[in-house]
């Protein structure tokens, strides 16, 4: 534990999702005070979270309360990384996740305002916010001759799930309360991050528990959408990254990068071959979002300039290690299951 560290305090948002577990164990190995913001489900699961972790149960929604754990804490920095992610529920349930993504960020935001030590305030958002492109559209299409540069913190943003709306709207009312109240912020406009051990919605841990799980075929959406691919890991040094340069991270907006990307067949073909897989697959099982974006790739040129952080995983290691995640998981399913039998 690093003792210059010891006295700064963090308030952590989502502190037991699938980036706050990793981020709340590594801020603690890097000294800092966390205290973590979690759900009533997860406060009963908190086995599963670093015990030194002091936890709070409450909903950001819930203004009052929030402003007086904010209080509370008066914390050093403000990371936000509660939200509901789903883009694809997002168009099922749009209510829910404008109030919980939206709503629930202005009330955070509201709430900082109060604090007289707080250095910065750290919003996870999303390259989700580009949305659509003309590029979009020739992929759509089936055009094969489009400009495969990728977007950066000045590419225009087109959202188009309610998902990624919400997220523009928290980035634009940050800086709103920066012009007015001197709020220092920090956006992260993040890739796709992989690597997770306990939830196959997103796409690669999709592919990899379908595939581990059926010889024979797999059901998956469709292939032609290109997307960049984040080790959990690169993401969390980020962090730590954007904490330690906190004076030259303030008021900037980064992307995650790398540009990296690829579209959904080729990976479900790079995947297929690491596991030695020869099945079937069933594409265009699942109907088309309203609003698919068919391109999204980011540069992390920027934050590699100002902060001096860049990926190190290359995808095909954090596939590697994303199977090795999921083989152990399933192994342990089956003996959990089998001692029953």
């Amino acid at each position: 534990m690093k003792k210059n560290m010891s006295q700064k305090k963090i308030f952590l948002t989502g502190a037991g999702g699938f980036i706050g577990k990793y981020l709340a164990k590594r801020l603690i190995k890097e000294g800092y005070e966390v205290h973590g913001l979690f759900t009533k489900a997860e406060v009963d699961r908190q086995k599963q979270t670093p015990r030194k972790v002091i936890m709070y149960n409450s909903n950001l929604l819930e203004y009052k309360e929030i402003g007086q754990i904010v209080r509370h804490i008066n914390p050093d920095f403000l990371i936000h990384l509660a939200a509901r992610t789903e883009v694809e529920k997002s168009f099922y349930d749009p209510i829910e996740f404008s109030e919980v993504n939206y709503c629930g960020t202005v009330n955070l935001i509201e709430a900082a305002k109060s604090c007289d030590n707080l250095k910065l305030f750290l919003f996870s958002s999303t390259m989700e916010t580009y949305g659509w492109s003309p590029i979009s559209q020739v992929i759509e299409s089936g055009g094969k001759n489009f400009s495969r540069e990728p977007f950066t913190e000045n590419t225009k943003q087109n959202a188009n799930a309610p998902y990624a709306v919400a997220k523009v709207g928290c980035e634009k009312y940050l800086e709103y309360a920066a012009r007015a109240y001197r709020l220092p912020f920090c956006t992260l406009r993040q890739t796709n991050t992989y690597g997770r051990w306990d939830n196959d919605f997103f796409i690669v841990e999709q592919i990899i528990t379908q595939m581990l799980k059926n010889k024979d075929e797999i059901n998956l959406g469709y292939g032609l959408p290109w997307r960049n691919f984040l080790f959990i890991g690169d993401l969390i040094d980020l962090y730590v990254k954007v904490l330690e340069k906190h004076e030259e991270a303030k008021f900037n907006v980064f992307c995650t990068g790398p540009a990296n990307a690829l579209p959904v067949n080729e990976l479900v073909e790079i995947i297929a071959d690491k596991l030695k897989w020869n099945g079937n697959v069933n594409w265009d099982t699942k109907p088309k979002r309203v609003g698919e974006i068919y391109y999204l790739n980011s540069s992390n040129e920027k934050a590699t300039k100002l902060l001096g952080w860049s990926p190190k995983v290359d995808l095909s290691s954090g596939l590697d290690e994303t199977i090795k995640i999921w083989k152990n998981n399933l192994r342990k399913t089956h003996e959990l299951a089998t001692c029953y039998l």
